[in-house]
């Protein structure tokens, strides 16, 4: 037996007021978690106080983020199935109440959102009876059978037991059996899982095409032993565990500008299609994974990757707001990759490869935020991205990307002129054809950028380009025949 999907008519066929639970049923969000988020974004040395707060009850804990956080109720997506439940019954006069543990604050600016609540049930946070005392105040409000509720949870059992009928929005199987087993006349207004490829997006692991940089040192190096393949391949996953949990957590303290951008507001959180706790979890469970297959490389490598994740949590939180520290430790990242290959495999340190590595990277990271800015001439600030550029301030990166990107053609002419090149090349003089193949691909991306043809990511634009591609393999093939 399954559950009956909801229909409209259920909706308009008596004048019995409809009840309507807040967190994730209305909005596809929870406003407490997304409050809290923003509290971490906005005072990350002050995040010890949530704890603080915690221990006195969840209701101090609710008030206090109140008093201090807008979480921006008014871009927070809604479930549009509840929604036009909510308006099918304004339409036939029914009136339509809300139901939440937040604070009332925040509810009452969701219901000028909405327009035609007829009030607000506050919710006790603190006790683990909530769910009962919401039956009792609906009870007392509208009498048994008094009322339609629509719910999403556990603790909306209570709720049901005393509506007419039970309104139910699905997360998960385990959830749609015990609304089947306790209520089987229960309807489903909708049923929203997220699947494997809304999660896959929220880790973003089209990126960890990145993290291939730490075969570069292998390659550089002519290494192809099994040893130093399988140190690599170890690394690579490290790399793709840390990068996808950082940007799980830069998508959740993100949440307020990436929806009031024109792209980044279709991402998973952002969208709501994705709940906060699940990404919580996400995040703790790869960053613990790369931290539990480092323990199976050298030392040097945990170090490089520690010092890699503090710097994404720091770029997070508040150095991406930095003009100019924000692009040096976006180009320090992608070095620290390149590192990374070298100390898993216990390579010998090649200074060449690390100084064209963060002249290059930094010249990619400037190219970055040029294609941001393009995006944006409309603008005078790119507050939605939560950067401190303005689009004047090109005139000021491109001649800074230009350098930084030149600067990496210079090492390598350098590098084709010092006695370690004789080493690796028996034709070293042939190298030299890579010179002008780098200071093509460079120019040709400062321009694409210059002129608002690029993705905001250099790194990924890349491997979608053909003349990327073509000048990738222009330079294998010189390296090949150098050999």
């Amino acid at each position: 037996m399954t559950l009956q999907a909801f229909s409209f008519p259920d909706a308009i066929d008596v004048d019995l007021p409809l009840v309507v639970s807040v967190d994730d049923t209305l909005v596809a969000s929870n406003l407490n978690h997304e409050a809290a988020l923003q509290f971490i974004a906005r005072y990350p040395f002050r995040t010890y106080r949530l704890a603080l707060w915690l221990v006195t009850g969840r209701g101090s804990l609710t008030t206090r983020l109140a008093d201090r956080i807008d979480p921006g109720i008014e871009t927070i997506p809604l479930r549009a199935e509840v929604l036009t439940v909510v308006r099918a019954a304004q339409a036939s006069g029914r009136p339509v109440y809300l139901a939440s543990a937040a604070d009332r604050h925040y509810i009452e600016q969701l219901a000028q959102r909405i327009g035609g609540i007829a009030g607000i049930f506050d919710i006790e946070a603190d006790t683990s009876s909530s769910g009962e005392g919401k039956e009792a105040q609906l009870v007392m409000a509208f009498g048994i059978k008094g009322y339609d509720y629509i719910g999403d949870r556990l603790v909306d059992f209570a709720a049901w037991r005393s509506a007419r009928k039970k309104l139910v929005v699905i997360h998960s199987s385990y959830f749609a059996e015990k609304v089947r087993q306790a209520f089987p006349d229960a309807l489903v207004v909708t049923c929203r899982r997220a699947g494997w490829r809304e999660y896959s997006g929220a880790l973003r692991t089209y990126q960890w095409a990145k993290n291939t940089l730490v075969f570069l040192p292998m390659i550089a190096g002519h290494r192809f032993d099994l040893a130093t393949i399988a140190s690599t391949l170890l690394a690579f996953v490290c790399f793709c565990l840390a990068a996808s949990s950082a940007y799980v957590i830069n998508d959740l303290l993100d949440l307020p500008e990436d929806r009031n951008h024109p792209m980044k507001s279709s991402r998973p959180f952002a969208a709501g299609r994705i709940p906060i706790r699940d990404g919580i979890v996400l995040a703790a469970v790869f960053m613990a994974g790369a931290g539990l297959v480092a323990g199976l490389l050298p030392w040097r490598f945990a170090g490089v990757l520690s010092i890699y994740i503090v710097c994404t949590l720091a770029y997070s939180l508040f150095l991406k707001r930095k003009t100019l520290v924000d692009v040096i430790i976006l180009g320090g990242l992608y070095t620290l990759r390149v590192y990374g290959g070298l100390t898993a495999a216990e390579s010998p340190q090649s200074q060449w490869l690390l100084m064209f590595s963060l002249f290059l990277f930094l010249s990619l990271a400037i190219v970055k935020r040029c294609a941001e800015l393009s995006a944006n001439q409309l603008s005078v600030t790119i507050k939605s991205t939560g950067r401190a550029y303005r689009v004047e301030d090109m005139n000021v990166l491109l001649p800074l990307g230009t350098a930084a990107g030149y600067g990496a053609v210079l090492v390598v002419a350098l590098y084709l002129s010092s006695p370690e090149v004789t080493v690796l090349y028996a034709h070293p003089e042939r190298l030299w054809l890579v010179c002008p193949m780098l200071l093509y691909w460079i120019s040709r991306m400062l321009i694409l950028a210059n002129r608002g043809e690029m993705d905001d990511d250099p790194i990924m634009f890349s491997v979608r380009d053909r003349i990327s591609w073509l000048t990738g393999a222009g330079v294998a093939g010189v390296v090949a025949i150098s050999i």
